[in-house]
């Protein structure tokens, strides 16, 4: 583990988060402020996602919408730190000692990978150095940050094109022309980032969350962490075989701890 820190001097809003103790290397570019760990030369960077607030699932008039994206408030109080992009083969095999992945690439997302292997990897991971302390981000908290700032059904806007992510482009959204199907994934950083710096988190991989599935609590909109029980762990995001209705920004899906597919993997996230 690299922790030597670098001299680079930051103008932030965001007193006290910076830099984190575990950052090997941290900037302010135009998307916010990053911070990086390297393990094994292996460099994961995370953005800064400042505390707000957003309207959460879908409006009635979005198209294709499903029934349990209730539109409610969110207030999100404190900041975090979230990967800008999803856990590579290269990190996941470094701590691990292992890559199951059913389509293999250095910098591909790692899939495969069941809620339960991500606790196991997660535990693997902040072993490695104290203070780490990375961790699955809660659904509410993946949704902010998809959207960073955006109240359309994607980040991009009203509409995706497979020139903008990886999905069935057999299956477009809405009235949106047909587009490419490759049938496999992509490298993290295929496509343009979102306005937060954040890489494909439409398409691709769906992503763990930490949290069971269950029905909103609109009357819990305050740093919501969800059920406290239940049978399936949220996913979101969409994936490469997805159509484009469900990688939209609201889009939830859901799947069993111990359930592994070719189109399943994670995105870290760290803070309190």
């Amino acid at each position: 583990m690299i922790l030597e820190n670098k001299n680079i001097q930051i103008h932030s809003t965001d007193p006290g988060v910076f830099p984190p103790s575990w950052a090997a290397e941290w900037g302010e570019d135009r998307h916010g402020l990053w911070a990086a760990f390297i393990y094994k030369n292996i460099r994961q960077v995370l953005r800064w996602i400042r505390p707000g607030c957003f309207m959460m699932g879908s409006p009635g008039a979005e198209p294709e919408r499903d029934d349990d994206e209730v539109f409610h408030k969110v207030v999100l109080t404190r900041g975090y730190w979230l990967a800008e992009t999803a856990c590579t083969q290269e990190l996941w095999q470094a701590v691990t000692g292992e890559n199951t992945s059913r389509f293999k690439g250095k910098q591909n997302p790692v899939d495969s990978v069941s809620w339960d292997d991500c606790a196991g990897f997660l535990e693997q991971l902040n072993a490695i150095c104290p203070g780490l302390n990375f961790r699955l981000p809660k659904e509410a908290e993946w949704e902010y940050a998809c959207r960073s700032g955006t109240s359309t059904p994607f980040s991009f806007g009203e509409n995706i094109t497979t020139g903008q992510a990886n999905f069935d482009g057999n299956y477009p959204y809405g009235s949106g022309p047909k587009g490419e199907y490759r049938n496999q994934t992509v490298e993290v950083k295929f496509f343009p980032c979102n306005p937060w710096g954040l890489y494909e988190m439409h398409g691709n991989v769906w992503e763990w969350c930490s949290d069971w599935y269950g029905d909103y609590d609109p009357d819990k909109g305050t740093d919501p962490k969800g059920p406290e029980r239940g049978e399936d762990r949220v996913l979101r995001g969409g994936c490469w075989i997805s159509f484009g209705r469900d990688v939209r920004s609201a889009c939830r899906y859901r799947d069993s701890p111990d359930d592994r597919s070719g189109f399943i993997g994670l995105r870290l996230a760290q803070g309190h």
